[in-house]
């Protein structure tokens, strides 16, 4: 069953750790995105939205992880991961600000 998703669905949130600000440095951006987007989707989301060239994409599923909480046992959220390596000169100044 195919969903279909606008340009505003695709992209959830950036991620921004401590992690992903030091890859900022590489023109490497994270974002959470739709579990049903593909490198395609995303690619050319982020050059609508943002202006910039995408040079790479990479997509991971984060899997849940086991939480127990007294006797309750239960698991967090799995969620996909896009990581967006840009082409040299370009970067992404509303996330750069966030560094």
């Amino acid at each position: 069953m195919s969903v279909r998703l606008t340009d505003m669905d695709v992209l959830l949130r950036p991620i921004i750790t401590e992690k992903t600000t030091f890859m900022m440095g590489d023109s490497k951006y994270t974002f959470e995105v739709h579990t049903d987007a593909n490198k395609y989707m995303v690619k050319s989301v982020i050059e609508k939205i943002y202006n910039v060239r995408v040079d790479k994409v990479n997509i991971l599923n984060v899997k849940p992880k086991p939480k127990k909480r007294g006797v309750t046992r239960g698991k967090t959220r799995g969620w996909k991961k896009a990581v967006v390596k840009l082409v040299d000169g370009y970067s992404i100044p509303e996330l750069q600000s966030l560094r």
